[in-house]
């Protein structure tokens, strides 16, 4: 499953799924939790099962409620039996969250994206997702739930950038997802039309290892795609790399146009050859 855009859409918006789906993202994640207020969440399921039932061809996964809290149960009740492609479970502390929501469902499930770093518990367990590994689309992580439950002021500098703590919080959601081997997904930009903010944005997530962002808004996704595309150049030297190890099967090291390589290169150059593929 490709997952270079996910796009977020309230549950009780179905006016919006259409142009959401039309967007050109990966996938969407039609929103049962934060988007909706409580007195709408009926709604907002029935909106979302009839999404699903539709036919519509687009990848859509469900952001339910919490583990911890009732509304989840008529969640899983309403949407499980449409069949959607995944869901985002959010405020999940590491691996026993993730068979939590697999023993209450008592039922298979699709593949479950956790929204990983909402809580102070959640940080110190990111390293355990690994034992759950199978049952993931992906990881991923959000700063605004956080900030909120420690009294923070702001998660962010001035000009955008995360403030320290949570550029820590970031790195180790990254890491917790590599070392689970499933897709690393940046988490939002929270501004809607600045462009160049945004590329930027997106190409030091992708530099960093993430393969992934979520989106709130439409004219988000092609500046995601793009910056999660690997371009002719990159593809160009990764299978000139590929090729050189190929023609040299017992080498550790390599010169390549003046370089040296070695096998971490290849590594590399074999992920975005397979990046290249999915795209």
């Amino acid at each position: 499953m490709r997952l270079r855009s996910l796009l977020f859409v309230p549950g009780d918006r179905p006016d919006r799924f259409e142009r959401a789906a039309a967007s050109g993202a990966d996938a969407l994640i039609l929103d049962l939790e934060d988007s909706v207020a409580p007195q709408r969440k009926g709604y907002a399921r029935d909106a979302v099962r009839a999404w699903l039932e539709s036919g519509n061809p687009a990848t859509s996964f469900v952001r339910i409620n919490p583990i911890h809290g009732t509304a989840i149960l008529d969640d899983l009740a309403a949407i499980l039996p449409a069949d959607p492609a995944g869901l985002v479970l959010p405020k999940t502390e590491g691996e026993h969250s993730v068979r939590a929501l697999i023993e209450l469902a008592a039922a298979p499930l699709p593949p479950i994206l956790p929204i990983a770093t909402e809580t102070p518990a959640a940080v110190f367990a990111l390293g355990s997702f690994r034992g759950v590994a199978d049952h993931l689309a992906g990881l991923t992580w959000g700063a605004e739930d956080l900030s909120a439950a420690i009294g923070a002021i702001t998660a962010r500098e001035a000009d955008g950038r995360y403030t320290s703590p949570y550029e820590i919080v970031r790195a180790l959601a990254l890491f917790g997802a590599h070392a689970a081997g499933v897709p690393a997904i940046e988490t939002i930009f929270p501004r809607i039309n600045v462009f160049e903010p945004l590329a930027d944005y997106v190409r030091r997530a992708r530099g960093d290892g993430f393969s992934g962002m979520m989106a709130i808004h439409p004219l988000q996704i092609d500046a995601i795609n793009d910056g999660f595309t690997p371009s002719a150049p990159e593809i160009a030297r990764a299978r000139a790399i590929v090729a050189a190890f190929a023609d040299a099967p017992d080498a550790g090291a390599l010169k390549l146009d003046g370089e040296m390589i070695d096998r971490p290169h290849l590594v590399q150059a074999q992920r975005i050859l397979a990046a290249a593929d999915e795209a």
